[in-house]
């Protein structure tokens, strides 16, 4: 009997050795997994970090466009000059801004009814809005007739890159 407890005591003194020793292999091995863990968490940290500088110092540029725009009495986007008289004048205020990313040269042409009123041309800074006043003369009488505002995006003087069409009606 004698024996027996002892060897049961033996048992019970193995297996809390043998708990000790997995507690101790199993803390081990959440140390280095942690460890693990922690490195590849500061990696992306890292990562992440220098994404962002990139993306801020070297930002994608936006779209490249032009506005190209008139406006009518108050500078409203209305009440434009379109039923006048014979001799009287109508005016307009002719808006153009540059998001072409970098300083362009225009050349702005207006035409009445096919024939040239007024060119002139226009350098823009990057993102800069000019807005020019523009008064023209009407010289004949007649319905629908065409004022034409082109601009043309230098160096190409064939084609223009923007275009409107005022409708005057005169009397």
């Amino acid at each position: 009997m004698k024996s027996r407890a002892l060897k049961t005591i033996y048992n019970i003194f193995n297996l809390k050795n043998q708990l000790i020793l997995n507690k101790i292999l199993l803390k081990s091995v959440y140390m280095k997994l942690d460890k693990t863990i922690s490195f590849i968490l500061l990696i992306l940290l890292v990562v992440a970090i220098a994404a962002t500088v990139y993306i801020t110092v070297n930002p994608k540029s936006g779209e490249k466009f032009t506005e190209f725009y008139i406006l009518g009495a108050g500078d409203k986007a209305g009440n434009y000059p379109t039923n006048l008289t014979l001799g009287k004048t109508g005016n307009v205020t002719i808006g153009i801004v540059n998001h072409e990313q970098s300083k362009t040269n225009y050349n702005l042409v207006i035409k009445f009814n096919g024939t040239i009123i007024d060119n002139r041309n226009v350098t823009l800074a990057k993102n800069e809005t000019q807005q020019i006043p523009f008064t023209f003369t009407t010289t004949q009488s007649g319905n629908n007739q065409k004022l034409e505002f082109l601009l043309f995006k230098l160096p190409d003087n064939s084609q223009a890159y923007r275009s409107l069409i005022l409708y005057v009606n005169v009397s």
